[in-house]
């Protein structure tokens, strides 16, 4: 079943150019998709279209079969959940376990259900540990796991993550993609991550590449990295360990597509053997 699905969208915030037009994109359920594109290629207003907190100016958004509209906002936003940039936004209590709540508490869930989805969120955020800490003492990769964990408080079957690791250092982002790998894998949610770190988009079942809110390519994401040549003319490049796989198999030695050193030394060294 498809999770997402854009008809012929076109969207523009007045300025008379389109940030998407004509544009036909969808997500299966269960679908790990990765967006990728240069700053201003449309990815946020992508992100934003999703959950209704824009509205297309022509075309149909349609959610696991609904279409989307602004008498259907409320259902369509308890099952596509949206986790932005900057964490700090996005805090609203001092101490972890109340600002996870937040959302289940607004919905209006009994105090046992709110109760069940915090300890279900913590777990699947990996934050457990972190249920009584002051939200401003976390590093930004927690932080930004406790805005994850908010978000899955309300269960939803789709979560967009729009840039959310764009502010974090590596160690930060890998904290995050290993949660969100899991959510998708274990508990069978949908997932559109949108970043513009390229080796980010490996995690994925698909990635696609926009320009000019149009999509330019699309794949599996190794395809997508074989075509190096073609995503410098959209300013994106290969991650550095990346372009180092391909020089590989370009001299011959077979190796896959990988983001982890000690598994690139693995396989040459069988390659090699």
């Amino acid at each position: 079943m498809q999770a997402i699905c854009f008809r012929d969208v076109a969207f523009s915030y007045g300025k008379g150019d389109f940030a998407l037009k004509n544009f036909n994109f969808s997500v299966e359920e269960g679908e790990f998709v990765a967006v990728l594109g240069h700053n201003g290629s449309g990815k946020s207003t992508l992100a934003r279209l999703c959950n209704g907190l824009l509205l297309p100016d022509g075309g149909e958004i349609s959610v696991f079969g609904e279409t989307l509209t602004e008498k259907n906002l409320y259902e369509v936003r308890k099952n596509v959940g949206v986790v932005f940039q900057n964490p700090d936004n996005q805090t609203v209590a001092s101490i972890v376990e109340d600002d996870v709540a937040f959302g289940a508490e607004n919905v209006g869930f009994s105090r046992e259900e709110i109760g069940a989805r915090i300890d279900f969120a913590l777990r699947a955020a990996g934050m457990e540990q972190f249920r009584g800490a002051t939200v401003a003492r976390l590093s930004g990769g927690q932080k930004q796991r406790v805005a994850i964990a908010g978000v899955l408080a309300l269960k939803p079957r789709v979560m967009v993550l729009d840039e959310s690791t764009a502010m974090l250092d590596p160690r930060g982002r890998r904290e995050i993609l290993e949660v969100v790998r899991r959510l998708n894998r274990e508990e069978g949610i949908t997932v559109l991550l949108i970043t513009h770190f390229m080796e980010e988009a490996l995690a994925a079942d698909r990635a696609i590449v926009m320009n000019k809110g149009e999509i330019v390519m699309q794949g599996a994401p190794a395809e997508i990295f074989e075509r190096h040549e073609e995503l410098v003319t959209y300013n994106l490049a290969l991650p550095r360990i990346g372009a180092i796989c391909n020089l590989l198999r370009e001299g011959g030695i077979p190796v896959r597509d990988t983001l982890d050193v000690e598994e690139l030394a693995e396989e040459i060294a069988k390659c090699v053997s």
